[in-house]
């Protein structure tokens, strides 16, 4: 990888062997297999066995859960903010691995509708919930720095599954629970599955 690095500074007019760059090749490779080591891990890895049997039949959420991903597009970052709700169905999961769950996903290549669906599916393959909910919203590098070049917009993707899905008035407490952080500020409220990098 480092040598095709040195061969991608030389295309675009710098020289590779310069003071400041000649670490560079290292530090970008070990900077993308970091960025993209959910392709080495397993899901049940992941969990590693923190699986409960618990009689709670109220909403489980994680909220403001921060991600980090590379859109698949243009290998540009865009980052936010994912909420996580499931109401159980004799299981729960431990909750560090919520955000586990995420980071796995995140640190791929995605778009961010592909990203938040994973996350929704894999909660229910793993715990079999009654139903589950996953909210991300976040700021595209591809939209900002380039192209249509918008900084202050933000996509908001959602993905429910089973009864938050299906019944409106339990897919309204998930979105009312997540809709005011710590400080009081709202969050926008998904109104649909968003579009988030699509290539030009």
């Amino acid at each position: 990888m480092q040598e095709t690095l040195r061969r991608l500074l030389t295309e675009v007019g710098e020289d590779p062997t310069r003071e400041g760059l000649i670490d560079t090749p290292r530090r970008v490779e070990q900077s993308l297999k970091f960025l993209t080591g959910g392709y080495r891990l397993k899901l049940d890895d992941v969990i590693n066995g923190a699986l409960f049997t618990v009689e709670y039949s109220e909403m489980v959420i994680v909220r403001d859960i921060d991600f980090y991903s590379l859109c698949e597009h243009h290998l540009l970052p865009f980052f936010g903010r994912c909420h996580v709700g499931y109401l159980p169905n004799r299981k729960v999961i431990g909750l560090s691995k919520i955000p586990r769950i995420v980071d796995m996903f995140a640190r791929r290549l995605q778009v961010q509708e592909r990203l938040t669906s994973q996350i929704a599916d894999a909660l229910r393959d793993t715990i079999a919930p009654h139903g589950v909910a996953v909210v991300m919203e976040a700021n595209h590098l591809c939209m900002a720095m380039r192209g249509v070049e918008k900084q202050n917009s933000a996509t908001i993707t959602s993905s429910m599954l089973g009864v938050l899905r299906d019944d409106a008035r339990t897919r309204h407490e998930f979105l009312e629970l997540i809709r005011y952080r710590s400080g009081g500020s709202p969050i926008r409220e998904p109104l649909s599955m968003g579009m988030g990098c699509q290539p030009e």
